[in-house]
C-alpha cells in the first residue's frame, strides 16, 4: 500500500510513478478519482485515497470508472481516472464521445501499458487512443515528470476544452526516485450547467461539435511544439540522433550519451517542427518508442526521413541491451558480444497459488474430472488453474470473457464435444466487473453452461483490494456486499441450480461439479471461502504427514499447496507390470495455514495435525 505524505512546499520525497502521479493529482486540486484495480497501475488510487479533500473509489469496473470522473468533469470538477492498458478496451465508448463533448472541470485519464507482458495478456499501444480521440498524449520518463505531468495536464485538459491521456509504462509506474512536490491548490467546484446541445450526445448534437474538436487538434499541435516537456538535446556525436520518450529515453541516454536527442513528453500531437531541427544536427535520425512505430509514422508521413522498427522490435523494452547492438550495427560499428550483457536470472519459481488458496479444491476437483470437460477461464488468480498440477484450463481471453466464451463452446458442439460439459470460471470481483452480462445472455439463450463463481472475498491478483462483493469501501469502512445467490437468481438462474459450498471440502466440490454438469441447463455454483491474504481469513492449525502411513500415493501433491513438498520418489512395479511412481511428501507447517484440503485427499489418512513445538526449558 502507498503511503500519502504531507510535505511543505518543494520537499523531496522518494516515490514510485504511481505514487507520484498521485501525489500530482491531488496538489492539482483534484476532488474525484476513479479507478478499477489493474497491474501496474493499481497503487495510483491506493495512494490517492490517503490524501484529504478528495473523493476516491474502486468502480466496478473501468466504464463505470470513467463515467463517474466525467460526471465529475461535467460538474466542474477536477476529475482523474487510473486503468492498466486494457482496462482503456472497457471505457472507451464513454472515452470517444466525451473527447467530442468536452469538458469543464479538467478530466485526466491515466492508462498504464504492461511493455514486455508482465502481468498481461496483450501488449496493446494506448497512445492509439490519443490518435483515434483526438486528445493530447503525456508521457513521463521517470517520477518526477510523472509528477509535474499530473499536475499540467489538468491546466491542458481545461485550456483546450479536452481529457487527457497520461500515458504510463511498468517501469515508470514501479520504479522510485526523488521527487521535489509542493502544496495542494484548491479549485472549487463549479457545478452543472445544463446544456443538451453539449451533454445529450445525439447524432445531431454531436455533429456540431465534431469540427471544434478538429480544430482543437490543430492548435495542440502548435501547442507540443513549444512544450517544455519536449526538448532537444546537442550531443558531439553526429553520425545519429534520437527522437525518443518515456523511460524509452533512459535507454537511450544510458546507452548512446553522446548522441544528440529530442526527448518528448508531449508526445501527440508529435512536434514535427523538433523534428526537423533534430536532423540537422544528425546525420541519421531513429525514433526510439515502446512498442508501435507511431511516432515513427506520423513523422515519416511529414516527410522526415527516419528509421524505427526497421532497427528496433515492436515487442517488449527497448534497454541497453537492445538498443546497442541494433544501432551499432547499423552504423557499422563492433557489436558487442551478448556476454557483454549480464543476465541476472532470478531464482525459478514457478507460478503458483498460494498455501491454503480456496481455488486449488476446485481446480483439483475439475483436473479429476478433465478429460469430461470443457473449461473457459478468465482474468484473476484463478487463470493459474492453467497451470501445474491442475492443467484445468482451456481458455482465458479477457475480463469477463469466460462466459460468453463457455456459450460459445456449448453452441458450437462437434461429434468429439457433444457429450463434453461445458464449465466457466470467474472470480468475484471479474464477475461483477464484466461477467454478470454473460450469464444473462447464457440464461437467455438457454445455454448448457455450468459457471462457477470462486468468490474468495477479493480482488486478489492485484493486492487485495475491495470491491462491491466484500463489503469495504477503497478506505476500509464498512459497505453494502452483494449477496452472490440473489444476483445470480436476479439474472435469470433457477433457484435449485444454485448450489453455494465451501471450496475446502473437496468430497463436496466434486460431487456438486458433478451433479450440475449432468443437468443440460444453466446453473451456478459459488464458493465461498475467504483468500488466505485478506483481512478476512482466519488461520487454523497447520498439518503434517506420518511418514510411517504415507504410501506416497500423490493425491495431496495434486492439490496443488506449495507448502507441500516431495521429499523423495520410488518406483513399484505392479503386478501387471506398469510402474507406479511413490511421492513420499511433507508439510512445511510454518506455511500451512491448516485449509485441511489436503486431509481431504489423503486416503491412507497420513496428514494430521501438527503438534506444537515444546518449550524449550
Amino acid at each position: 500500500m502507498s503511503v500519502a505524505v504531507q510535505a511543505s512546499p518543494q520537499s523531496r520525497l522518494l516515490l514510485s510513478g504511481n505514487d507520484a502521479i498521485a501525489r500530482g493529482v491531488w496538489e492539482a486540486g483534484a476532488r474525484i478519482a476513479t479507478a478499477y484495480p489493474g497491474t501496474p497501475s493499481t497503487e495510483i488510487l491506493e495512494s490517492l485515497s490517503l490524501y484529504p479533500d478528495l473523493y476516491a473509489e474502486w468502480s466496478v469496473n473501468e466504464k463505470v470508472a470513467l463515467e463517474v470522473a466525467i460526471g465529475g468533469a461535467m460538474s466542474g470538477a477536477r476529475s482523474f481516472c487510473a486503468m492498466k492498458h486494457v482496462g482503456m478496451n472497457v471505457a472507451s465508448d464513454a472515452f470517444m464521445t466525451v473527447t467530442v463533448a468536452g469538458v469543464v472541470g479538467g478530466l485526466v485519464i491515466a492508462v498504464a501499458d504492461d511493455v514486455g507482458l508482465s502481468s498481461s495478456q496483450n501488449e496493446q499501444d494506448s497512445r492509439y487512443w490519443g490518435r483515434f480521440a483526438h486528445v493530447p498524449i503525456l508521457e513521463p520518463a521517470d517520477s518526477q515528470e510523472a509528477y509535474e505531468m499530473a499536475k499540467y495536464a489538468f491546466e491542458l485538459s481545461e485550456s483546450y476544452n479536452t481529457p487527457v491521456i497520461l500515458r504510463l509504462t511498468t517501469r515508470v509506474c514501479h520504479v522510485k526516485a526523488v521527487v521535489e512536490v509542493g502544496e495542494r491548490s484548491p479549485h472549487a467546484i463549479t457545478g452543472f450547467t445544463p446544456d443538451a446541445k453539449r451533454w445529450v450526445m445525439t447524432p445531431g448534437n454531436a455533429k456540431g461539435r465534431l469540427p471544434d474538436q478538429i480544430a482543437r487538434e490543430g492548435k495542440l499541435q502548435t501547442l507540443a511544439e513549444a512544450s517544455p516537456f519536449n526538448r532537444l538535446e546537442p550531443g558531439s556525436d553526429r553520425r545519429i540522433g534520437f527522437i525518443t520518450a518515456g523511460p524509452a529515453y533512459m535507454h537511450v541516454r544510458e546507452s548512446f550519451p553522446d548522441a544528440p536527442v529530442l526527448k518528448l513528453g508531449f508526445t501527440y500531437p508529435v512536434p514535427v517542427a523538433l523534428a526537423e531541427k533534430l536532423a540537422g544536427l544528425a546525420d541519421k535520425i531513429v525514433v526510439v518508442e515502446e512498442t508501435e512505430p507511431l511516432m515513427e509514422r506520423d513523422l515519416k508521413a511529414a516527410g522526415l526521413k527516419v528509421h524505427g522498427k526497421d532497427l528496433l522490435p515492436r515487442l517488449g523494452e527497448l534497454t541497453p541491451d537492445i538498443l546497442i547492438p541494433a544501432i551499432k550495427g547499423f552504423l557499422g560499428d563492433p557489436v558487442p558480444p551478448a556476454s557483454a550483457y549480464p543476465k541476472f536470472e532470478p531464482f525459478p519459481r514457478p507460478p503458483t497459488m498460494c498455501a491454503a488458496c480456496p481455488h486449488m479444491g476446485v481446480y483439483y476437483s475439475l483436473a479429476r474430472m478433465r478429460k469430461k470437460v470443457q473449461i473457459s477461464g478468465d482474468i484473476g488468480c484463478y487463470t493459474l488453474g492453467a497451470g501445474h498440477p491442475w492443467n484445468a484450463l482451456d481458455s482465458t481471453i479477457s475480463m469477463g470473457a469466460s462466459m460468453g466464451i463457455a456459450l460459445g463452446m456449448d453452441k458450437a458442439r462437434s461429434e468429439e464435444t457433444k457429450d463434453k460439459a461445458v464449465i466457466a470460471v470467474i472470480g468475484d470481483s471479474t464477475f461483477l466487473h464484466m461477467g454478470m452480462q454473460g450469464l444473462l445472455d447464457i440464461v437467455y439463450n438457454r445455454g448448457n453452461v455450468t459457471a462457477l463463481i470462486l468468490d474468495n472475498r477479493t480482488t486478489g491478483m492485484t493486492g487485495g483490494q475491495h470491491h462491491a462483493g466484500t463489503g469495504k469501501g477503497l478506505k476500509g469502512g464498512d459497505a453494502p456486499r452483494v449477496d452472490f445467490v440473489k444476483l445470480v437468481e436476479a439474472l435469470g438462474v433457477k433457484p435449485e441450480r444454485i448450489r453455494k459450498i465451501d471450496p475446502y471440502m473437496l468430497p463436496v466440490v466434486f460431487k456438486t461439479i458433478k451433479e450440475e454438469t449432468e443437468i443440460a441447463e444453466p446453473s451456478v455454483i459459488i464458493t465461498d471461502r475467504p483468500c488466505v491474504l485478506s483481512e478476512f481469513y482466519e488461520k487454523i492449525k497447520p498439518y503434517r504427514v506420518v511418514d510411517e502411513d504415507c504410501t506416497g500415493c500423490g493425491n495431496c501433491v495434486n492439490v496443488g499447496c506449495p507448502a507441500i513438498t516431495v521429499k523423495r520418489s520410488e518406483s513399484k512395479v505392479r503386478a501387471d507390470g506398469k510402474v507406479n511412481q511413490l511421492k513420499f511428501t511433507t508439510i512445511d507447517t510454518a506455511m500451512c495455514t491448516g485449509c485441511h484440503m489436503c486431509v481431504e485427499s489423503c486416503g491412507p489418512k497420513a496428514i494430521v495435525p501438527a503438534q506444537p513445538i515444546a518449550a524449550v526449558q
